[in-house]
């Protein structure tokens, strides 16, 4: 089957790692997924039930809309990508709405909008939970109407939550797998873009996860997969797993120029 896009922009998505993901995961009826994202992974497998969690319960609410109402949201999210809508004042002021409705299906849709029109994807939130990601100056955003319509398919099988990590992980059953994508460790002590949210996923947050895998593997025999940057301190981390190694392509530029490739690994809990 040829792999499927998710219809977010979404900085470290799995896309161009799936192969290597698809590799290493392990066979089970459930995949979990603590740190869903823009679903990547999700969206190009084959199991048959998922259980797929995230902290941005702008994100969670989002698939929940889709998954009931997809054909009604897909039609009132196309009136926000036209020509007019494309420019910084109505960005910004789209944003401001965005950061003042209560409204759900509202705050999906401007969501949508703001994830398209942004800059390179980022979704990022000040302390006060205020969504901040400028204006991304594309020439036309494009309107993800097909990958909209293959996330609404897949999203029948999948239970979407607005939970921690270490909730998500406290409720694994027996038969499931587990992929864990958290929020990367920085490749330097200067380069850190942990933040997440309104929240920095931390160097004990990261131990943490890693001792919660273990114990699942261990005491539950739920195989666990993680990815995250190849360092010393991740190495350190999962010591306990088997590590893979891949190479990816990241970037916190728009510009090619500013794409490089580094390692990561794919740390296995079995």
């Amino acid at each position: 089957m040829k792999k499927k896009r998710a219809f977010l922009k979404w900085a470290g998505g799995k896309y161009l790692l799936l192969d290597d993901i698809q590799r290493h995961l392990p066979e089970g009826d459930c995949l979990v997924e603590p740190f869903v994202g823009a679903g990547s992974v999700f969206l190009n497998t084959d199991f048959k039930k998922y259980y797929l969690a995230d902290i941005n319960s702008d994100l969670i609410n989002l698939y929940n809309i889709i998954k009931h109402s997809s054909s009604q949201f897909i039609a009132d999210a196309r009136g926000f990508f036209t020509p007019e809508t494309n420019n910084a004042e109505t960005y910004y002021a789209h944003r401001s709405l965005f950061n003042q409705s209560n409204d759900p299906y509202y705050r999906a849709l401007l969501f949508l909008y703001l994830n398209r029109h942004g800059y390179n994807g980022l979704c990022r939130y000040n302390l006060r939970g205020q969504f901040n990601v400028p204006f991304g100056r594309y020439v036309r955003p494009y309107f993800p109407q097909a990958e909209l319509e293959w996330f609404a398919i897949r999203a029948q099988q999948a239970t979407f939550v607005c939970e921690s990590y270490a909730q998500t992980l406290s409720q694994v059953k027996r038969g499931s797998v587990v992929y864990c994508d958290p929020p990367y460790a920085p490749l330097s002590s200067t380069a850190n873009f942990m933040a997440y949210h309104t929240n920095s996923f931390s160097a004990k947050e990261q131990a943490l996860l890693a001792e919660l895998a273990q114990k699942l593997a261990q005491k539950k025999s739920v195989p666990v997969l993680i990815s995250n940057h190849d360092t010393e301190m991740t190495r350190k981390w999962y010591e306990e797993a088997t590590l893979h190694i891949v190479t990816a392509r990241r970037s916190i530029s728009r510009s090619a120029k500013g794409r490089t490739k580094i390692d990561e690994l794919l740390a296995l809990y079995t």
